[in-house]
């Protein structure tokens, strides 16, 4: 390889590394699902920004944003996307992630009443216990029903969750026995 090609490749490689540098953190940070109230209805409704986009603008500045969905499409696809300065001017960018781990902080389990701490979500996120008393996991809870969620139901550690849940399956193959406490008169 020549001199020149050498410089040539270094160059490219040093381009493509100042590229990532901007690049893979604004990507990150407008990446994930979030919650704002459509300024067309004030209804809740869930919103993605275009990561790849608003990463690929980012050079230099502010990014700009763009929605790559949201949960009044097909038939309001053509709004101005005024929601946008929500995300913008929120703290967290409304992102759902935040508002739910907020939510957790400083709570126990209302089952077994060990604190519920630093949430890890791709390991053993915490769950829910409803009013009926039944657990639930955050996937299968629609974003847009966060605010009556915070109101009705509590916090349930993965452990207690897994529990229940074996319970509810195979109540014939379960065995619940009374606490220590309960077992000294």
């Amino acid at each position: 390889m020549t001199t020149t090609g050498l410089i040539v490749l270094l160059l490219v490689a040093a381009a493509l590394v100042l590229a990532a540098w901007f690049v893979i953190p604004a990507w990150r940070t407008y990446r994930g699902k979030r919650v704002i109230t459509c300024p067309d209805d004030n209804s809740l409704r869930t919103v993605e920004i275009d990561a790849r986009h608003a990463a690929l603008t980012s050079f230099g500045g502010s990014p700009d944003l763009q929605l790559s969905s949201c949960s009044r499409w097909p038939e309001k696809q053509d709004c101005g996307q005024e929601c946008l300065q929500q995300i913008e001017s929120s703290r967290d960018g409304c992102l759902v992630v935040s508002l739910v781990s907020e939510w957790y902080a400083g709570k126990a389990c209302a089952l077994c009443g060990k604190p519920i701490g630093a949430i890890r979500w791709a390991e053993h996120a915490p769950a829910l216990a409803g009013p009926n008393g039944e657990t639930l996991l955050w996937k299968d809870v629609q974003p847009e029903q966060l605010s009556s969620i915070f109101s009705t139901h509590r916090p349930v550690c993965w452990d207690c969750h897994i529990v229940e849940s074996v319970v509810r399956k195979h109540p014939d193959r379960v065995t619940v026995r009374p606490e220590r406490n309960q077992l000294i008169h």
